[in-house]
């Protein structure tokens, strides 16, 4: 016989667990917190806001603005869930003109951290200040405070330790909180933001007028220099921003940043507009950089499909499609003008610091045999030169002692084809070698042989050159200067806001710092949730390898292309570069052979 129980399955959660439940949706980690809030604060109609932060936000994080504050009854309410001052009926949801409408964001925080609200409407003689700690009010009192609500969350996850121990370092953390107000200020020129860390000032975007002088403010003229602007219209739809020039384009991603309606969304459709719009121009490994801004009648998008708000639905996507697919197809077809970094020639001075930060190989031997390409950087002056290859497997390096991986071959050049593959006879066997791979390769089993043995050696410049780098690089940046000193690139704080490169590392030769610098810093963007610096010694050692190796379209004299058949033997003829390209095609005797019908 079966016993059935009399017990019910399904049971009503407690209120507190609710809570917790519903943050985990909303408050991912502290950037979230910082989005919230900031969020409030421009609904607010605020011309000022600020941010201060501690330990990447699990410590504290402190928003202050002057909007329009709130009145005690409503200061209350708004930690209860889904209370909210934005929609009042079902209908308001078909055209959501604000940044925040839910009404979860306090009552989530308010769930996972301690809490203390201070606002106060214009006009009034007193204002109110809540605490709030773990979804309890714990204490409702008058206040004295400017115009304006002061809002501080502290030991966030306090009460969910589950949740804390999946957040990454604050460093970490403090880059996706910067992330989050650079979206914000971006969005909103005319509002004054200023974001601190730790005491320390990491961003200060004073109100400005177009969002071409916020751009400069946050991206500064390098970066600038190299993008075109993108407009365009059509009904109840408008676009405009700026993308990357086509003859610009790298590896990078960052900044790929997407705004409808000022807000910062991730959309497929536009990315594969972008995208799309470049056709041919973009090459493999490559992706465009753009900042867009589409403003679109509200009742032609859905906000409402996710629980951070990230994510939006349009009505006609193929009208959004084509609109952005031919805006950005005609800026780069027409050769936009450059994006003005400031009056009176500020662009010509955007393209002239664009094209410091290129790439530029240099090389030893026989000039007369050494055709540079036309569009080529000149060497820089503060970088002693050398020989970029040795004379042979056995010649002494500046670098490191040579650790040899593969038996000495004889090497016999033949030449290249396309200033871009080797060919030669190498031992008893033909091969047509990519010269840049070949390079990569060798560079970087130089630079991790030396890591390992704590070996590596500094080439210092004649003299140090400045990095003026945007704030998000500089928080990428500066918890890992020590360990890239001991890869022997040298990196030293300057000021507030920017820094020194004093070496670079020995094994790369004449490696130009600016550019491998900045190529660095675009693949660390893409790096962040590593857990330690450590974990991205690969990647970085790559990107190290990859900035300074000879690029396709140099030539190459016959003894050079000797030596750097010698090197690639020397660490063991391995056929695949860092990234997973291939270096070489063999051909042995035999092969031939059979090719040829001889066998």
């Amino acid at each position: 016989m079966v016993t059935r129980t009399t017990h019910p399955k399904i049971h009503v959660l407690p209120g507190d667990l609710v809570g917790r439940i519903a943050a985990g949706e909303v408050v991912e980690r502290p950037a979230a917190v910082v989005k919230e809030l900031v969020d409030n604060s421009l609904d607010a109609g605020s011309t000022f806001v600020s941010i201060e932060v501690e330990d990447g936000g699990l410590a504290r994080i402190t928003v202050t603005d002057n909007g329009e504050g709130m009145q005690r009854e409503d200061a209350v309410l708004a930690f209860t869930r889904h209370a909210t001052s934005k929609i009042r009926s079902d209908q308001d949801l078909l055209a959501i003109r604000t940044l925040g409408f839910r009404g979860e964001a306090l009552p989530s925080m308010a769930a996972v951290a301690q809490i203390q609200l201070v606002t106060t409407v214009p006009g009034a003689s007193v204002g109110t200040r809540l605490r709030v700690r773990a979804g309890s009010i714990e204490s409702i009192e008058d206040a004295a405070v400017p115009a304006g609500t002061h809002i501080d969350v502290r030991e966030l996850f306090f009460n969910t330790p589950a949740r804390k121990k999946f957040l990454k370092t604050p460093a970490t953390e403090f880059s996706h909180i910067l992330q989050a107000v650079q979206q914000a200020a971006l969005a909103w020129p005319t509002v004054h933001v200023r974001l601190t860390r730790n005491g320390q000032e990491v961003l200060h975007c004073g109100a400005v007028t177009s969002f071409r002088e916020r751009l400069m403010q946050i991206y500064r003229a390098s970066a600038l220099g190299e993008m075109v602007s993108v407009h365009r219209e059509s009904p109840g739809l408008r676009i405009d921003g700026v993308t990357i020039g086509a003859e610009h384009l790298r590896g990078s991603r960052t900044p790929q940043e997407i705004f409808v309606n000022r807000r910062p969304v991730k959309n497929a459709t536009i990315l594969h507009a972008v995208t799309d719009a470049y056709g041919p121009l973009l090459p493999r490994g490559r992706y465009p950089r753009f900042v867009l801004f589409l403003d679109i009648d509200p009742a032609r998008i859905d906000v409402n499909v996710h629980p951070t708000k990230r994510e939006i639905r349009f009505s006609d996507t193929e009208a959004v499609h084509r609109l952005v697919r031919q805006a950005v197809k005609e800026a780069l077809g027409d050769g936009a003008d450059t994006v003005s970094a400031s009056s009176g020639g500020g662009a010509a001075l955007a393209r002239v610091i664009g094209e410091s930060l290129r790439v530029a190989p240099r090389w030893a031997g026989d000039a007369s045999r050494v055709a540079e390409p036309s569009h080529s950087a000149q060497p820089r002056a503060g970088i002693a030169t050398e020989p970029l290859f040795p004379a042979s497997v056995g010649s002494e390096m500046s670098s490191t002692a040579p650790v040899a991986r593969g038996a000495p071959v004889e090497v016999v050049p033949f030449g290249q084809m396309d200033r871009t593959y080797l060919i030669a006879r190498v031992g008893d066997e033909l091969q047509i070698i990519d010269q840049h791979t070949a390079h990569e390769r060798v560079l970087y089993e130089r630079l991790w042989r030396a890591r390992q043995a704590e070996s590596a050696q500094a080439q210092a410049l004649l003299e140090p050159i400045p990095l003026e780098l945007p704030a998000h690089q500089r928080a990428l940046i500066e918890p890992h200067v020590e360990e890239l000193g001991r890869l022997g690139l040298t990196i030293e704080p300057f000021g507030l806001d920017s820094f020194l490169l004093r070496s670079v590392p020995a094994a790369l030769g004449t490696a130009d710092g600016l550019a491998l610098v900045q190529g660095l810093l675009e693949d660390m963007d893409e790096w962040r949730n590593y857990a330690s610096m450590a974990s991205k010694m690969h990647p970085v050692i790559a990107t190290l390898a990859c900035h300074s190796a000879v690029r396709a379209g140099r030539h190459m004299a016959l003894s050079e292309i000797s030596g750097l058949i010698e090197d690639w033997a020397a660490e063991g003829m391995m056929m695949t570069c860092p990234h997973g390209r291939r270096v070489a095609l063999r051909l042995p005797g035999e092969e031939l052979d059979r090719i040829f019908g001889r066998d």
